[in-house]
């Protein structure tokens, strides 16, 4: 029986790492599911924010990557005309845009579909915490009036939107009310990863008294909230070391955290470390006491769930997925208006001995081993596209 092809797009893809999550989450995506899915992607031909295409891959062809077939997309093959004849090629059952905003990959591919240009085939849209409150704070007036516009040129008319969670379930009917088709399916995780990150647990660093090694591990740009961590631990009195990883992707925001980080008092000490392997994120987080992320929305957070993974606990937002870690011992999420409950977070942690700190290690992987049996993640994001396909069937659509 011949698979369904599902056409994905994406800004960047393997082996891209610089744009983070999106790109675990489809290389998850096609490792679980790639068996029963036809995957063909587009993306661009170089990794986010270089200038200069891959040399790994042959651009403007479709590749083999994994269970795959990626198409890198030169800037060029992105115009309406090439990207309608390049879509046009590809005999698909089913489209899966991976951002709202994106101009690129996902308006364009909307824009030829609500002119006629492009078969009317389903539409997935998985806006990965695009509309979280935070995500949408910054830039919102030109966010709000392009919202504004898609509703009115009906891009979004009859799409199944995706989100990863039921926080993500409410911001999207928030914009596109209660008769907006909502699947929800959580982002997947590596299946591989658990012996790995086992070994990891079980040999990681411990933790000295009234000293606190923390980690920021993210792309360095202001929804990510870098300047907000560093803000923080410009108040802390204990001894706190913060090693940040991860690639420049504004470099005028980055500049404005090199200022608060050469005002650090001296007992926080801050060190730059740039950019890490994706295989190397899990050794790197168990080599530190504390994840501290106090980002403006994340629709999952792979590195969160990478950090707790390895045993280590993290501080971050109440605008994540990641919720009541603190009963679990896991961690701490937070509201970013509670400075003071922050800073408290980060003291308690500095002073803590290894013995007791111990527990928030325990329990940080304790959770995952728990959520990761329960979520049924896999299951959700097979249904989703087989509801899709089918739906394609049911309008009369042609199952090529």
């Amino acid at each position: 029986m011949k698979k369904p092809i599902i056409l994905i797009f994406v800004v960047c893809y393997l082996p891209g790492f610089r744009a983070g999550g999106p790109i675990r989450t489809i290389t998850n995506l096609v490792e679980s599911l790639g068996d029963e899915f036809d995957f063909r992607i587009i993306t661009s031909d170089r990794d986010l924010g270089e200038k200069k295409p891959y040399s790994s891959v042959k651009i403007n062809e479709f590749n083999e990557v994994g269970k795959a077939k990626v198409f890198y997309a030169s800037p060029k093959m992105m115009s309406l005309g090439n990207l309608q004849k390049l879509i046009r090629d590809i005999p698909y059952d089913v489209m899966y845009l991976n951002s709202f905003f994106n101009p690129r990959f996902t308006i364009r591919p909307l824009l030829l579909r609500r002119i006629g240009m492009l078969d009317n085939n389903p539409v997935i849209v998985a806006p990965r915490g695009e509309f979280s409150d935070g995500a949408l704070k910054l830039k919102f007036p030109k966010k709000r009036a392009y919202i504004a516009f898609s509703k009115t040129m009906g891009l979004y008319k009859n799409v199944i939107w995706q989100a990863s969670s039921e926080y993500e379930e409410r911001d999207i009917r928030k914009w596109f009310g209660d008769s907006a088709v909502v699947h929800i399916a959580p982002n997947l995780t590596p299946a591989n990863a658990g012996s790995v990150n086992q070994e990891l647990y079980q040999n990681r660093r411990k933790k000295e008294k009234d000293f606190l090694k923390i980690i920021f591990l993210s792309r360095i740009s202001p929804k990510k909230n870098l300047d907000g961590a560093l803000r923080i631990l410009k108040k802390v009195k204990g001894r706190v070391e913060m090693n940040i990883y991860g690639p420049v992707t504004d470099e005028t925001y980055w500049a404005k955290c090199r200022e608060i980080i050469a005002r650090m008092p001296d007992n926080v000490k801050v060190t730059y470390n740039g950019s890490v392997p994706h295989e190397e994120v899990p050794k790197v987080m168990a080599e530190h006491d504390l994840f501290f992320f106090p980002t403006h929305g994340e629709n999952f957070g792979h590195v969160i769930h990478e950090a707790l993974s390895v045993g280590t606990p993290v501080l971050i937002s109440d605008q994540t997925p990641w919720r009541d870690l603190e009963e679990r011992q896991a961690g701490w999420d937070l509201s970013l208006s509670n400075e003071e409950k922050i800073i408290n977070v980060v003291e308690f942690c500095c002073s803590m001995p290894s013995q007791e700190f111990l527990k928030y290690n325990k329990g940080a992987y304790s959770f995952i081993a728990s959520s990761v049996k329960s979520t049924g993640a896999i299951e959700a994001n097979r249904k989703i596209f087989k509801e899709a396909y089918q739906l394609l069937g049911d309008n009369g659509g042609h199952k090529k």
